[in-house]
């Protein structure tokens, strides 16, 4: 119980933010109109910024396999989650309600790939610090598979937008700050930069996590995601038990680090991401699946992140 309080604090800690994402949108303290331009200052200014930051400031790579593994093993397990899920929409989609195609390529896209920002960023630098770093640069790999083989799967052609990520201010501030760092210590950087890098990056988490509870109040106020039960439980086997237990058997047949083990462990537990709900409506696809599958799994990780947590170390120790 002593491992087991600090972590589901926490862990509801982040939810409560995202709650008060939604009080906000319900109050009208964060209107509809807003949600581009937060999206917008998050993606372009904040979101860049808190990765240069935290990247200066860590510890140093210790061989080039360090900084490239984490992004490798981000796109390999999130191609294999949207396949995994694709072929079982296609295979047993319909025999729980999954009978159209638009149902079954959204279900896919949001099953397929976990919340990799704005739930374990805040998580890893409470439990894992030494794995924040790492986690960044894994994430740069899941934003390759969601534009390269996500996109692909809910359009039904060949995900040619992958070539947005490489052009996206996050990524380039990834690459900046790795080719930096070998170069300058934390102690090198002007006093006025990383002032600036701190300020705006410790802003990155709180504003996601305000507008993530904003968007998903939109969602709750659509009462037809709670109509049927079975997408919501396939959901949550698929995305919060079958795909955290390919994860950490992965790691534990590759044999990989410590701070890796951390890093896949966080993304293991983390429930479906918000993000895809936009792909799905922007491809025309079906919205109540995709609502359905994300505040399914949101629900179930104030339960089972915790449980991922402070039960999935054991895995690795046995």
């Amino acid at each position: 119980m002593n491992d087991l309080w600090p972590i589901v604090t926490s862990v509801l800690g982040v939810f409560l933010v995202i709650m008060i994402g939604a009080i906000c949108r319900r109050m009208g303290w964060i209107a509809p109109e807003a949600d581009h331009s937060l999206a917008s200052l998050i993606t372009h200014v904040l979101l860049p910024a808190y990765f240069v930051s935290r990247i200066l400031a860590g510890p140093p790579f210790e061989s080039s396999l360090s900084a490239w593994q984490p992004p490798a093993f981000g796109f390999g397990m999130t191609a294999l989650g949207f396949g995994l899920a694709f072929l079982f929409a296609r295979q047993l989609g319909p025999r729980i309600g999954l009978n159209s195609d638009s149902q079954q390529r959204a279900f896919a896209l949001c099953v397929g790939i976990c919340n990799y920002g704005y739930i374990p960023l805040p998580l890893a630098e409470t439990f894992y610090p030494d794995a924040v770093v790492p986690l960044i640069l894994h994430n740069v790999g899941v934003d390759l598979a969601l534009w390269s083989v996500g996109v692909a799967i809910i359009s039904g052609g060949s995900g040619k937008a992958w070539y947005k990520v490489l052009i996206s201010p996050p990524f380039i501030a990834v690459i900046v700050a790795c080719c930096v760092k070998p170069f300058v210590g934390p102690a090198q950087i002007p006093i006025i930069f990383s002032f600036v890098f701190n300020t705006l990056g410790n802003c990155a988490i709180p504003f996601g996590l305000l507008l993530s509870g904003a968007i998903m109040m939109d969602f709750l106020s659509d009462a037809s995601w709670m109509k049927t039960y079975t997408v919501p439980v396939t959901a949550i086997l698929i995305r919060q038990v079958i795909l955290p237990c390919l994860m950490l058997g992965t790691a534990l047949l590759l044999s990989v680090g410590t701070t890796m083990r951390d890093v896949i462990l966080l993304q293991a537990a983390m429930p479906a991401a918000v993000f895809p709900i936009v792909l799905v409506r922007l491809y025309d696809r079906d919205t109540t699946v995709s609502i359905q599958v994300i505040l399914s799994t949101s629900l179930a990780g104030f339960i089972l992140i915790p449980c991922w947590l402070l039960f999935g170390p054991l895995i690795f120790a046995a």
